[in-house]
């Protein structure tokens, strides 16, 4: 046999050869031939030797070096995994001493009671990625995953009992979860059984409803993900722009199902989810005749984007009447000191009992007279001389040193009004933040309301 081969002819000239092409000094062995034994000429030492990576422990300078060379390689492996189904099925070599280092469940599988024999593992279920990012953990503490490998990656050092890659897939999706990918994260954790991250997702689904949905993972989630969205009091989108995204959905799922995106059939996919839209919460001319009509049963409460105490203030000290009405809009200007969602009014009624008023009530940016939030709606009052609480369809998010103004268009009969009216007021929560009101009279049309008496007199927000 050539001296190059690796077998050699057991002489230890050639011995010395070999191992001097190979980088090795052979004053640092001085032993015999015949001490090397069977193992010099036998096949798998010949092999290792014809694809030149004998002695390669002498280029590893760690451990860990040493064991990552390891990770994939037929070098001294002793088990193989057949890892996915069909064409897309790879197959990757292991260590069974490695992975039971690593791992009870190939500890139990290698060396327990019920052990294999086989050198030989199908695992057809596994994702052939995420398995390599699990054995690569084991063999090295190198993580190796992506946003689209990670919940694969996460359900399978559960299953084989690595939480510590457990631990890094978490940091990874919390580090990296974004609108973007939300959806398509919460599709994986759902299918994983994973509520930790769904949880993840869905909180991030709640502060960035609008990127979420405009996303392209958004139509491709099921229906089941859909409705679980829907029911959501905790989005911060308007209606009307979640029934524009819910209508792309169901043009999605139309050519999923081959069907014509009609506007039966889109109401057909929808079936459970259609009563979760909140058709109340939008005038008529919001949703286009195309589009799924509602239903008696949609919910009309409106959706709270924020997490947080519902608060509220009152800027009177006392109450009179009466306050008279002519079109004219009531206005009050204010800043405040922090961010806050108002999420509406407390208005003054009717001072002749029973009676139902229709209200059009606005948030304006006062500098740009920009409209931030609006609601044309309605409320009953008692006759007393209590606030009655109109609300927006959404809360409004109000910024620090900005000046806004609050009005409300009332249609009714003569109501309550309030006197000595406070110029200041500070709140503080149930957990401590405060929030400073600071009030002015809005020049212009405006229906006689002030910072010492008339209407609006409560303002409800969210600290």
């Amino acid at each position: 046999m050539a001296t190059g081969g690796g077998g050699g002819s057991g002489s230890a000239s050639n011995h010395e050869s070999n191992c001097t092409q190979n980088g090795a000094s052979v004053a640092l062995f001085n032993v015999p031939s015949a001490a090397l034994g069977p193992s010099a000429s036998s096949p798998v030492f010949a092999v290792h030797r014809e694809a030149g990576v004998y002695n390669w422990q002498a280029t590893k300078s760690s451990l860990k070096e040493r064991f990552a060379y390891l990770f994939n390689n037929e070098l001294l492996s002793d088990v193989r995994f057949i890892v996915g189904k069909g064409r897309q099925a790879q197959r990757i070599p292991a260590h069974k001493f490695v992975l039971a280092a690593g791992s009870a469940v190939f500890d139990a599988m290698f060396n327990g009671g019920m052990a294999t024999t086989s050198t030989e593992i199908e695992l057809p279920d596994a994702e052939p990625a995420a398995f390599l990012s699990l054995l690569r953990f084991l063999y090295s503490d190198d993580v190796h995953i992506s946003p689209g490998s990670v919940m694969a990656t996460l359900n399978t050092a559960k299953k084989y009992a690595v939480p510590a890659l457990a631990t890094h897939c978490v940091e990874f999706v919390s580090k990296h979860l974004k609108a973007d990918n939300a959806f398509m994260l919460l599709t994986q954790a759902r299918l994983f059984d994973d509520p930790q991250i769904a949880s993840l997702c869905l909180d991030t689904i709640d502060k960035n409803t609008a990127e979420a949905v405009n996303a392209d993972g958004f139509t491709d989630i099921d229906l089941d993900i859909l409705c679980t969205i829907l029911e959501r009091d905790t989005l911060s989108i308007r209606e009307n722009r979640l029934l524009g995204a819910v209508v792309r959905w169901a043009e999605a799922e139309c050519s999923r199902q081959q069907l014509p995106a009609t506007s039966e059939n889109k109401q057909r996919v929808l079936g459970k989810a259609l009563p979760l839209i909140r058709f109340p919460l939008m005038s008529v001319e919001k949703f286009p005749t195309a589009n799924p009509k509602p239903r008696p049963n949609n919910m009309d409460r409106p959706r709270c984007c924020l997490r947080g105490e519902e608060c509220s203030i009152n800027r009177f000290q006392h109450v009179e009447s009466r306050w008279g009405y002519s079109g004219t809009s009531d206005r009050i200007r204010f800043n405040v000191s922090r961010r806050i969602s108002i999420v509406g009014f407390g208005l003054y009624g009717s001072i002749h009992g029973h009676t139902d008023y229709q209200v059009n009530i606005q948030i304006m940016e006062s500098d740009k007279h920009v409209t931030v939030g609006q609601n044309d709606t309605g409320f009953s009052c008692d006759g007393t001389s209590n606030t009655f609480r109109v609300m927006f369809t959404e809360p409004v998010e109000i910024l620090p040193n900005v000046s806004y103004t609050a009005c409300a268009t009332l249609k009714g009969p003569d109501s309550h009004y309030g006197t000595k009216g406070l110029k200041k007021i500070t709140k503080e929560s149930a957990t401590g933040t405060k929030t400073t009101f600071v009030f002015f009279k809005s020049p212009g049309n405006n229906n006689g309301t002030s910072v010492e008496d008339g209407q609006i007199p409560e303002i409800i927000y969210y600290a």
